[in-house]
């Protein structure tokens, strides 16, 4: 038999940041920042009341009621996950590709990491037929999986399953007995939310999963760090909170009183954040598809992007011409595309792909403008694309790509 690879207990090698925003903080922001400025205490372990309650509204108004003894809070996603994980054990499954932060949680903690193929149409979750099929290879073979993560709105691929796969990949985890951990940290940059339905784990599996939020993701600057996570309404959930806050308290993993004010505001969607997120949503929504048509003129691949700051671009249909520059993998991809556009291309093999395929994530944020003055004016303008300098932007995207065929 065949033995299932695992990526685990090797050299943690950390990939690129999330794609930002790209945009100034709102001023909105900058106040309740500099009016805490003065508190010099962290949060206690876990946040304060007062952000925990606002996240508890933040995930009211999207169907999920929450109290706020279900909730903790940390500095940043990748902290929130590394305690949970350690309070929950065993090894981990994660679709492939998937977000490049999630893996080394797993291998920090000495974990097996096992990844699962997503289906066609979309990343963010596994194809329910090929995570059972896994799970039973991996306990055959010894190995121990116990939680499988997840996104909703998924970074790298930028794509948003629907509904019924969503379901499916639930009901093919409870079948397995997995834990769930849905990131769902990029579900409020949907580009457009009219047209496209989100919808949590915790809806389906009321009992078996969590939802973890960084708000760095649409509410607040990547250089704040704060998220948060809410825990099922069950006697397993409280324990499992209370082994997290255990977690963050040994590692000092506490969120700084200033920014635990900001995130406080920024959960209660005051009309100037909510405003903010919606238009910068629907802006890297414009230049991502625009982005897209780019790639699709070309004969490269990309599932449509329908949130967040980016898109994953297959350049497999280009292979010939790239191996006339010396490019013949993802590694080799990163550099040779990133070096010609004038910014981070991070290829596949930083989201756990396979290294031989000439994938990379594309960010909208550095075609919206080299200066804060550019990028204001692309969130203002009733057509982004048709300003000079993002039109420049694309088109030299264009070119590149344009050279390769």
């Amino acid at each position: 038999m065949q033995r299932t690879t695992a990526e685990g207990r090797g050299p943690v090698r950390f990939g690129p940041p999330s794609p930002g925003p790209g945009l100034p903080v709102l001023p909105g922001l900058v106040g309740v920042l500099a009016a805490a400025a003065g508190r010099s205490a962290p949060e206690p372990p876990g946040g304060g009341e007062a952000v925990r309650e606002a996240a508890c509204r933040h995930w009211g108004r999207r169907g999920l009621i929450t109290t706020p003894e279900n909730v903790a809070a940390g500095p940043g996603a990748p902290a929130l996950l590394l305690a949970l994980l350690g309070a929950y054990g065993g090894d981990v499954m994660l679709p492939r590709p998937c977000p490049a932060w999630w893996t080394p949680q797993v291998r920090l903690l000495g974990r097996r990491a096992y990844h699962v193929p997503t289906p066609a149409e979309c990343g963010g979750i596994p194809d329910p037929y090929a995570l059972l099929e896994t799970v039973r290879r991996v306990r055959a073979e010894g190995g121990d999986p116990r939680v499988l993560l997840l996104s909703v709105a998924d970074d790298p691929t930028a794509t948003v399953p629907s509904p019924e796969m969503l379901r499916e990949a639930c009901e093919a985890a409870e079948s397995a007995g997995l834990f769930v951990v849905s990131d769902e940290s990029w579900r409020d940059t949907v580009h457009r939310p009219r047209d496209t339905l989100v919808l949590s784990p915790a809806e389906m599996l009321p009992d078996r999963a969590a939802v973890l939020v960084d708000l760095s993701g649409a509410l607040l600057p990547t250089g704040w760090p704060a998220a948060v996570v809410r825990f099922p309404d069950t006697p397993r959930g409280t324990w499992l909170r209370a082994r997290t806050l255990d977690v963050l308290t040994a590692t000092g993993a506490l969120v700084a009183g200033p920014v635990a004010g900001a995130a406080a505001y920024a959960l209660e969607e005051p009309d100037a954040v909510a405003g903010r997120a919606c238009a910068a949503a629907a802006l890297h929504g414009a230049v991502a598809a625009a982005a897209h048509r780019e790639l699709l003129a070309v004969g490269a691949l990309a599932r449509p992007p329908e949130a967040g700051r980016h898109l994953y671009a297959d350049l497999t249909p280009l292979r010939e011409g790239l191996a006339r520059h010396g490019v013949g993998d993802a590694m080799e991809l990163e550099d040779w595309l990133g070096a010609r556009l004038g910014a981070p291309t991070p290829g596949g093999q930083r989201f756990a792909d396979e290294p031989v395929a000439l994938r990379v994530r594309l960010s909208t944020g550095p075609l919206l403008g080299a200066t804060p003055e550019e990028r204001l004016a692309a969130l203002a303008a009733p057509d982004p694309l048709a300003l000079p300098h993002v039109r420049r932007s694309l088109d030299l995207l264009g070119s590149v790509l344009a050279g390769l065929t």
